[in-house]
């Protein structure tokens, strides 16, 4: 029997960089435009006609995620919640999910990202069934702000550092993670990163080592958002 793909969106953290907005409201319910930011990587999930989903969230925005999205019905999802206590990083979002996941696969989607894109549901549904890890991988300025993909002559993928002091290319890693069953056992291998956190880049690092990591490049006609500061917050809710 073919494996089914679940969702995991990833709206805990302090959210800093939006201070003093956050000290009172979370940072994925804050408004792009003209609905909560959570709306846009939930679309995409189901873009990718994935229908059950976990928010992972911190304890005190629980039951705020729960008034603004119930238990997904009235949008034709399944959706359950669980806690992080604390921002130890998103690999650790594997391990609170593992029950949730099950024996299936599992899409984890950053919440304050948002994407854009001809095409891009195609793309999500060759993600998808590609086996492995899949993730995507976008062009920007600022590399070191990012997970950063290097690719040799034939585009194949041979390396992946977490925001590296000296980038060897442009290619940011985006924050969305298909994976197969096998991420979960991954994850649990992770040994926190000097900034104490147990980064998903050193899951992608072992999906590597055994040739099973894809990255498509996402290229022109398409956009990626990270609404994780106020210019790129203004920037996303201009865009849409």
């Amino acid at each position: 029997m073919m494996s089914e793909t679940k969702g995991i969106i990833l709206a805990g953290g302090k959210a800093t960089r939006l201070y003093p907005v956050t000290k009172g409201v979370c940072k994925q319910l804050l408004p792009v435009y003209d609905k909560p930011m959570i709306y846009y990587p939930l679309s995409v999930l189901m873009l990718a006609g994935i229908r059950d989903i976990l928010i992972i969230t911190t304890p005190q925005d629980t039951e705020s995620f729960k008034r603004c999205l119930g238990d997904g019905s009235e949008l034709g999802i399944r959706i359950e919640y669980a806690v992080q206590p604390k921002p130890n990083g998103l690999a650790e979002a594997l391990l609170i999910g593992e029950k949730f996941i099950g024996s299936d696969h599992v899409c984890l989607i950053l919440g304050d990202n948002i994407f854009y894109g001809h095409d891009f549901q195609v793309m999500l549904q060759n993600a998808m069934h590609a086996g492995g890890a899949t993730v995507f991988a976008y062009s920007v300025r600022d590399p070191e702000r990012y997970g950063v993909v290097t690719f040799d002559k034939n585009q194949k993928v041979i390396s992946i550092e977490e925001k590296p002091e000296h980038p060897a290319s442009r290619w940011a890693v985006t924050g969305i993670y298909f994976f197969d069953n096998q991420a979960v056992s991954m994850a649990k291998n992770v040994k926190p990163s000097p900034r104490g956190e147990l980064e998903i880049t050193d899951v992608l690092k072992s999906y590597l080592s055994k040739g099973r990591l894809n990255v498509m490049p996402l290229g022109r006609g398409f956009a990626w958002l990270d609404a994780g500061t106020y210019d790129s917050f203004l920037d996303a809710a201009l865009f849409i």
